[in-house]
């Protein structure tokens, strides 16, 4: 599957929503790699990543980690969310300011490598 498959398969009511997310995430992050991953669009930079996806009632971005997304909860307690992700309800504002924040820290995410002897 393409981004431009995935999208088509977007409801055109939500397409503008799940265009505008990625749209930014391409603006503030030009280095990131898009894919396909999981069925879904992925933004990459070396081995960090995030995906946005179209649900049944909203839209989601996953980071795969709760301290990315810990400020943004923290900020807009009303927000639905997952250990690792944000889930955009139709409904909900969508704080660009500080989503540039969580992606910034999913992208850019320092990786540990834990040695054991």
């Amino acid at each position: 599957m393409t981004i431009d498959e995935y999208m088509a398969k977007v409801p055109p009511a939500r397409r503008g929503r799940v265009e505008g997310i990625m749209g930014r995430i391409r603006s503030w992050f030009p280095e990131a790699r898009i894919t396909i991953r999981y069925r879904i669009p992925t933004f990459v930079i070396g081995r960090n990543w995030v995906s946005v996806a179209n649900q049944k009632g909203y839209v989601s971005v996953y980071t795969c980690s709760e301290e990315h997304i810990a400020h943004y909860i923290e900020k807009h307690p009303g927000i639905k969310h997952g250990t690792g992700c944000i889930n955009f309800r139709d409904r909900d504002e969508i704080h660009f300011g500080d989503l540039r924040e969580v992606v910034g820290r999913a992208l850019k995410a320092e990786r540990t490598i834990q040695l054991s002897f």
